[in-house]
């Protein structure tokens, strides 16, 4: 009886790990899509953040990587990923009876240019963006500036691969 489970449980597994269209992330990849490369995304706005294109592109490679199986390569992948990291704006949210501002707001937007080489009614070009709030009396640097950018690469790397790998 133990055995007959044992297979059962074993044949559910193997089903859905050979599956090319089958992933716990949702994403739904055609078997024959292999391979993934993300191409530099060049800062565009008005306020340039040292290194911002080369973290933004790590994050949505290891988004990726962690959640299909596809390869990341530097050149032919299968699917493609480019754009411009095209605003990043510090402002006020709220103020204080001051005058000053209780709360500040980072922006970051990213245009997006995604190509499916193995099915091209799946391109897409999109703009994504996402903030994060921190106080007013702090400046945008150190432990506050790395948490902020977590944050939004987080969320924007999200909803990026939700529009182009699990369609939502």
């Amino acid at each position: 009886m133990k055995i007959a489970k044992y297979i059962s449980l074993l044949s559910i597994i193997l089903t859905l790990t050979n599956c090319g269209f089958y992933s716990f992330t949702g994403a739904s990849i055609p078997a024959n899509v292999k391979t993934f490369q993300v191409n530099r995304f060049e800062n565009t706005s008005l306020l340039i953040e040292p290194g911002l294109e080369r973290d933004f592109k790590l994050a949505l490679e290891d988004l990726i990587q962690n959640q299909t199986n596809l390869s990341l390569v530097t050149s032919n992948g299968d699917l493609v990923y480019e754009g411009e990291i095209t605003n990043y704006r510090i402002s006020p949210t709220t103020s204080t009876s001051e005058n000053t501002a209780a709360q500040n707001r980072l922006t970051i937007s990213v245009k997006v240019r995604f190509f499916n080489r193995k099915k091209t009614e799946d391109d897409l070009e999109q703009s994504f963006s996402f903030f994060y709030d921190y106080p007013g009396s702090s400046q945008l640097v150190g432990t506050i500036k790395t948490t902020a950018h977590e944050e939004i690469f987080e969320r924007l790397t999200q909803d990026i691969f939700n529009a182009t790998l699990a369609k939502w």
